[in-house]
Protein backbone atom coordinates (compact mmCIF):
# COMPACT_ATOMS: atom_id res chain seq x y z
CA UNK A 1 0.00 0.00 0.00
CA UNK A 2 2.89 2.35 0.71
CA UNK A 3 4.14 1.88 -2.87
CA UNK A 4 0.80 3.12 -4.20
CA UNK A 5 0.89 6.19 -1.94
CA UNK A 6 4.47 6.94 -2.99
CA UNK A 7 3.51 6.58 -6.65
CA UNK A 8 0.58 8.99 -6.24
CA UNK A 9 2.73 11.55 -4.38
CA UNK A 10 5.49 11.40 -6.99
CA UNK A 11 2.99 11.62 -9.84
CA UNK A 12 1.33 14.65 -8.29
CA UNK A 13 4.70 16.31 -7.69
CA UNK A 14 5.74 15.73 -11.28
CA UNK A 15 2.46 17.05 -12.70
CA UNK A 16 2.52 20.17 -10.54
CA UNK A 17 6.21 21.09 -10.57
CA UNK A 18 7.90 19.49 -13.58
CA UNK A 19 5.38 19.42 -16.41
CA UNK A 20 5.15 22.49 -18.62
CA UNK A 21 1.56 22.97 -19.66
CA UNK A 22 0.74 24.73 -22.95
CA UNK A 23 -0.79 28.19 -23.00
CA UNK A 24 -4.50 28.40 -23.78
CA UNK A 25 -3.89 29.89 -27.25
CA UNK A 26 -1.44 27.13 -28.20
CA UNK A 27 -3.88 24.51 -26.97
CA UNK A 28 -6.66 26.00 -29.11
CA UNK A 29 -4.42 26.08 -32.19
CA UNK A 30 -3.40 22.45 -31.67
CA UNK A 31 -7.04 21.45 -31.24
CA UNK A 32 -8.00 23.14 -34.50
CA UNK A 33 -5.14 21.40 -36.33
CA UNK A 34 -6.25 18.01 -34.95
CA UNK A 35 -9.88 18.62 -35.90
CA UNK A 36 -8.98 19.64 -39.46
CA UNK A 37 -6.62 16.67 -39.87
CA UNK A 38 -9.29 14.31 -38.52
CA UNK A 39 -11.85 15.71 -40.94
CA UNK A 40 -9.49 15.33 -43.90
CA UNK A 41 -8.65 11.75 -42.96
CA UNK A 42 -12.35 10.95 -42.55
CA UNK A 43 -13.06 12.37 -46.01
CA UNK A 44 -10.23 10.33 -47.54
CA UNK A 45 -11.56 7.16 -45.90
CA UNK A 46 -15.09 8.00 -47.11
CA UNK A 47 -13.79 8.46 -50.64
CA UNK A 48 -11.91 5.15 -50.53
CA UNK A 49 -15.03 3.42 -49.20
CA UNK A 50 -17.20 4.82 -51.96
CA UNK A 51 -14.69 3.88 -54.68
CA UNK A 52 -14.29 0.33 -53.37
CA UNK A 53 -18.07 -0.01 -53.07
CA UNK A 54 -18.55 0.97 -56.70
CA UNK A 55 -15.77 -1.34 -57.87
CA UNK A 56 -17.27 -4.27 -55.97
CA UNK A 57 -20.74 -3.54 -57.41
CA UNK A 58 -19.29 -3.69 -60.92
CA UNK A 59 -17.43 -6.93 -60.14
CA UNK A 60 -20.56 -8.54 -58.64
CA UNK A 61 -22.63 -7.50 -61.69
CA UNK A 62 -20.07 -9.12 -63.98
CA UNK A 63 -19.98 -12.31 -61.91
CA UNK A 64 -23.72 -12.65 -61.27
CA UNK A 65 -25.27 -11.03 -64.19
Amino acid sequence: MSKIKLYIKESYNELVHKVTWPKWEALQESTIVVLIASLLIALVVLGMDMVSDNILKVVYQIIVG
